[in-house]
């Protein structure tokens, strides 16, 4: 009886975290704003092996918004590394609404790296106000 019911707990944590997991990103901007999305890098060891800086493409989205990777030093946190590697910014801007929009923006970042080509992708729930 006491095995099934800690069963039953780990079965319903499990599924909570996985709930969690994949929560919604959203993001909301006015005409001519921007907003920062995230950091941009790949590596191995704590030490970046991209040759130059990714390309970021629309796959779809809404009018209006465009993505940008501005080239900075970044802090691979997920991985838990320590010092700064060299990668960029992944920026998105609007630009001339003229009519409230809300859309889904789906986008592929793709890496040259040592060890070959790269990419990975990424949706946000986006909503773009005049």
């Amino acid at each position: 009886m006491r095995s099934a019911l800690k069963l039953l707990l780990l079965i319903s944590c499990i599924g909570l975290a996985g709930t969690w997991a994949h929560a919604q990103q959203a993001i909301a901007l006015k005409s001519g704003e921007s907003a920062e999305l995230g950091s941009v890098w790949w590596v191995v060891n704590c030490r970046s092996i991209m040759l130059g800086l990714p390309e970021v493409e629309i796959l779809e989205g809404p009018p209006g918004l465009t993505l940008s990777i501005r080239e900075s030093m970044v802090l691979p946190r997920r991985l838990n590394c320590a010092a700064q590697v060299p990668g960029g910014i992944l920026v998105a801007t609007a630009k001339d609404v003229a009519d409230p929009v809300q859309g889904k923006l789906t986008y592929r970042i793709k890496y040259k790296t040592k060890d070959g080509d790269r990419q990975t992708s990424n949706t946000y729930n986006v909503s773009l106000f005049p």
